[in-house]
């Protein structure tokens, strides 16, 4: 490294966006007790309004994806507050699917809320 300079650290692109329909993200509070990554894909509980990793076996209304974290949360600890994508086009390589779901059950709930999933690349 040459003298004067320090090194910052690296970037990794995370590779979710996949396109340029227009994104709406919100800021939300996330739930669940689990660590989440960018990309995973939520759903929101109907008697709060909280979002969770959705899961097909949810019970709560969270089994219906509804939105897709655009960045890493943990949730262990507590609830937290993160932004969420609401629409846009996706990667779908590059996102995290609750127990139960596939990306073709992921699309068909996606499709009516303006979130659109394509294969961009491998992350």
């Amino acid at each position: 490294m040459a003298a004067g300079f320090t090194d910052q650290g690296a970037t990794r692109p995370d590779n979710l966006i996949a396109g340029e329909y227009p994104r709406v993200s919100r800021l939300v509070t996330i739930t669940g007790g689990v660590a989440l990554p960018v990309g995973a894909v939520l759903g929101r509980i109907s008697a709060n309004g909280r979002y969770r990793i959705s899961t097909l076996e949810a019970e709560d209304g969270s089994q219906t994806p509804d939105a897709i974290l655009a960045e890493a949360v943990d949730t262990t600890a507590g609830d937290r507050q993160a932004v969420v994508y609401f629409t846009g086009e996706f990667n779908e390589l590059a996102l995290s699917l609750g127990t139960g779901h596939t990306l073709d059950s992921v699309r068909e709930a996606f499709r009516d809320r303006s979130l659109f999933l394509r294969k961009n690349q491998p992350v």
